[in-house]
C-alpha cells in the first residue's frame, strides 16, 4: 500500500446496461468504486478528502482489468475478485472490511455478525460506520450486510444499488443450482 498522498489517482467510468460507476486506482490497486449513476463529483470529493494533493487522471486503458472484472461480476460470471486493492482506513475499518470480504457470494450477515467476527461484539454501530466508509463498493461486499431481522439497511450506493447487487447474486446462485440439477 503506497503512502504518498500526492501520487496520481487514475480513474474511468464503467458503463454496463443501466450501471454507470466511476472507479479509481492508485499504482497499487483499486481504491474507489463509486455509487451507481452518481456524478464524477462523488469521486472528486472522496479523492480530495482521502488522497489530498493527488491528481485525478482519466486512464481507461490502465483501469481496463478492473473494469473487466467488475463487468464479469455484473454479468453474473464472477463471484470473487482477483484484482489488487489499495483501500485505506483505520485498523478498525480494515478489520471490518476484511470481514466483509469473507462473506460468501450470495449470502448475507448482520452488523452484529460482523462485530462478533472481529471480536468487538459491542461495536455494532462502529461496524456500521466502518461499512458506510467502505471506498470500494462491490469488491469489498458491504451490500451483503443486512439488519439483524433481515431488513435491508443503508448503503453508500443507495438502496436501489444494494437491492440490485443482492438480487444479482441470488439469481447467480439459482442459475448455478439449475445447472447442477440439469
Amino acid at each position: 500500500m503506497a503512502n504518498s498522498t500526492n501520487s496520481p489517482l487514475y480513474w474511468t467510468i464503467i458503463t454496463h446496461e443501466d450501471w454507470n460507476m466511476h472507479i479509481a486506482a492508485t499504482s497499487e490497486g483499486l481504491c474507489f468504486v463509486g455509487s451507481q449513476n452518481h456524478p464524477f463529483e462523488e469521486l472528486s470529493v472522496w479523492a480530495h478528502a482521502r488522497f489530498p494533493g493527488s491528481t485525478l487522471i482519466r486512464d481507461d486503458e490502465r483501469l481496463l482489468p478492473y473494469v473487466e472484472e467488475l463487468i464479469e461480476y455484473l454479468n453474473g460470471a464472477r463471484k470473487s475478485f482477483a484484482m489488487p486493492r489499495d483501500y485505506r482506513g483505520t485498523p478498525f475499518q480494515m478489520a471490518v472490511w476484511d470481514a466483509l470480504c469473507s462473506i460468501p457470494y450470495g449470502q448475507t450477515k448482520s452488523y452484529s455478525d460482523i462485530a462478533q467476527q472481529i471480536q468487538r461484539p459491542a461495536a455494532v454501530r462502529a461496524v456500521g460506520a466502518a461499512i458506510g466508509a467502505n471506498p470500494v463498493l462491490i469488491t469489498v461486499p458491504c451490500h451483503r450486510v443486512i439488519g439483524k431481522g433481515g431488513a435491508l439497511t443503508g448503503y453508500r450506493g443507495g438502496m436501489d444499488m444494494k437491492t440490485k447487487l443482492l438480487q444479482l447474486e441470488q439469481d447467480g446462485l439459482r442459475a448455478e443450482e439449475g445447472l447442477q440439477h440439469a
